[in-house]
């Protein structure tokens, strides 16, 4: 059995409600680790101790009269820099709000809290959330648990790395270009990016922000499946605003063992080559899956061109992140598209693009987009789920020079952008679709390596339960060495 501090939130829960730890106490374990190894780590980047003492506090008053909050009752939590919380800073890793204190939590936040977490801290993300590194100049960097000198992933990078190491019991992120999913693989976590609109965003923004992002999503992240189950029940379901209308029933998976499972599995493309040792990780699954008596194929694919769906989801991707331009930055990429050639089809220039974008190209757009939607529907008529990688390689060494389209990653043997790894997040988190991220084993040189489990839209608890089974037959979540 895992040690205390890497036990599933859901374990942990639990043991408080069975009296084997108390809530005050689990929560003084946390601190003393996060005492002990953030600063290697950097991984949770403002706390509120004196709140979350005072809060694990009444949570054991509340237990001893019998009167638990909810699901998560003494769970000691951090989440994301970017979700707000009364008391500690929401700044997105932008200099010019490191001052920012916001006035009311985040609906999640809220949501969590009544599922009774004790919320301690919060966790490190790259500026505007848009890397798949996790710094600024506001917080620093965060390293990676399983190699210091690689990163954890982005934006939900703090989040995954603070949970691999055992300094926090429970987590939740964004992902609008994989920052649950790649931070998850990275780190060596579970991880699950929702069906786009079932956890409304609500404190989850900018400052003044209230509409939801296209494509943008938020949701768990944790050391189990179970956790992602309890996480998503919590956080899902319209926001008060639409409550007069409609519920949110998500459907129970209709298979229950590995055996049930029509699955297709996807190892690389050609938008996005994937490491080799990446594709054995996740060919390993399939193979599993295959000896469990699953129905495999390794040819299925949705009727979706991923060379279009690469550039329909960067060409959304840029167009929903533009709003964050300041007036002079968008007058330079005004002139920047100038120098553009027609034929010029690299990420920068679909950005440029992207930013600018008219309301006629984007509707444009957004038909390809809803085109797309149906061939997948479609496809999931025929299959259950879909499996591929979560990013093109493991964890990769920190790199802070240039601009981040200019970076290139290590690919079987050859340096390639890192924009190009973008496919796997975009290929079914531009239709709404859902995936989860489980833990699929290590390369040769330990790093971390998860599968991505897609599924049909609203489909997010059958990829939750794959990753369960897979956790409980093939692969559950291990420590890093260096953080006993």
């Amino acid at each position: 059995m895992l040690d205390t501090p890497f036990q599933s939130a859901s374990a942990l829960a639990s043991l408080i409600r069975r009296k084997k730890i108390g809530c005050a106490e689990l929560l003084e374990l946390y601190l003393a680790r996060v005492e002990k190894y953030n600063p290697t780590l950097n991984a949770i980047i403002a706390t509120d101790l004196e709140g979350a003492r005072k809060r694990a506090r009444a949570a054991d008053r509340a237990l001893a009269r019998k009167k638990p909050w909810g699901p998560l009752h003494g769970v000691p939590m951090t989440i994301k820099e970017s979700y707000d919380v009364v008391g500690m800073p929401t700044t997105w890793g932008v200099p010019e709000l490191k001052d920012h204190v916001p006035p009311r939590n985040a609906l999640a936040v809220d949501r969590l809290l009544g599922a009774g977490v004790v919320l301690f801290g919060k966790t490190n993300v790259p500026i505007y959330l848009a890397d798949y590194q996790s710094y600024n100049a506001i917080y620093g960097t965060t390293n990676n648990p399983w190699d210091l000198s690689r990163a954890p992933g982005g934006s939900s990078g703090g989040s995954a790395a603070a949970l691999a190491a055992g300094l926090t019991g429970f987590e939740a992120g964004s992902d609008i270009g994989s920052s649950i999913r790649n931070p998850a693989h990275y780190c060596g976590v579970f991880g699950h990016k929702p069906t786009w609109g079932i956890v409304p965003p609500r404190g989850q923004a900018l400052p003044g922000r209230v509409s939801q992002a296209d494509i943008s999503v938020i949701g768990p992240l944790g050391r189990s499946a179970e956790d992602l189950e309890i996480g998503l029940g919590v956080m899902a379901g319209p926001d008060e605003i639409d409550t007069a209308g409609y519920k949110l029933t998500l459907a129970k998976p209709r298979q229950k063992a590995l055996r049930d499972f029509k699955v297709a599995v996807m190892l690389t493309d050609p938008v996005s080559e994937v490491d080799l040792e990446v594709q054995a990780r996740v060919q390993a699954v399939a193979e599993f899956l295959a000896s469990k008596r699953a129905k495999v194929s390794d040819r299925a694919r949705p009727d979706v061109d991923a060379w279009e769906a690469q550039r329909v989801y960067i060409q959304l991707l840029r167009a929903a992140t533009s709003g964050r331009l300041t007036p002079e930055e968008f007058e330079k990429n005004l002139e920047a598209i100038k120098t553009l050639e027609p034929q010029d089809e690299s990420y920068y220039a679909r950005m440029v693009r992207a930013n600018i974008i008219s309301h006629r190209d984007w509707l444009a757009a957004n038909e390809r987009r809803h085109k797309m939607r149906w061939k997948w529907h479609e496809f999931f008529k025929e299959y259950d789920l879909l499996l591929c990688p979560a990013a093109a390689s493991a964890a990769f060494p920190h790199d802070q020079q240039g601009e981040r389209h200019e970076r290139t990653i290590e690919i079987n043997g050859r340096r390639v952008p890192t924009t190009d790894q973008l496919f796997w997040a975009g290929y079914s988190g531009m239709v709404y679709l859902p995936s989860t991220v489980a833990p699929a084993g290590f390369t040769k040189s330990g790093l971390p390596v998860g599968v991505q489990i897609v599924g049909p839209q609203y489909g997010d608890r059958t990829c939750i339960h794959m990753a369960r089974l897979l956790e409980r037959e093939f692969q559950a979540f291990v420590p890093p060495p260096d953080f006993p």
